[in-house]
């Protein structure tokens, strides 16, 4: 069992910024896939990074390209979500996601709400 806790959320003015936190349990967090997901009211929820465990290659929606960058510290188990240039359609609940050998785990959501 993997318990994921995110932090970091909160409301800022279009064009600020936000780093979003999520800490994991485990003792083999290098090896985990880590994973950024969103969801708008009403609307399904949706990938929006995720950074590899070992080599640490990461992907990103094209909607956050450019915008948001994805990192991890395997010292203090955590992954990190910066938010540049946010805009108000990345109003949504983020959140964490670990899959471990095929299992996913997540976390409770953290709100992001920017004003416009």
């Amino acid at each position: 069992q993997v318990q994921l806790v995110e932090s970091g959320g909160g409301l800022v003015q279009a064009g600020g910024s936000l780093r979003l936190s999520c800490a994991a349990s485990g003792r083999t967090f290098s090896s985990y896939d880590m994973g950024w997901f969103r969801q708008a009211p009403g609307k399904a929820r949706r990938f929006v990074a995720t950074i590899r465990g070992g080599g640490g290659s990461t992907y990103y929606a094209d909607s956050v390209k450019g915008r948001f960058t994805i990192s991890r510290d395997n010292a203090k188990n955590t992954v990190y979500l910066q938010m540049n240039s946010l805009k108000p359609e990345d109003t949504a609940v983020y959140y964490c996601n670990a899959d471990v050998t095929g299992h996913r785990y997540w976390g409770q959501g953290t709100q992001v709400t920017v004003s416009s």
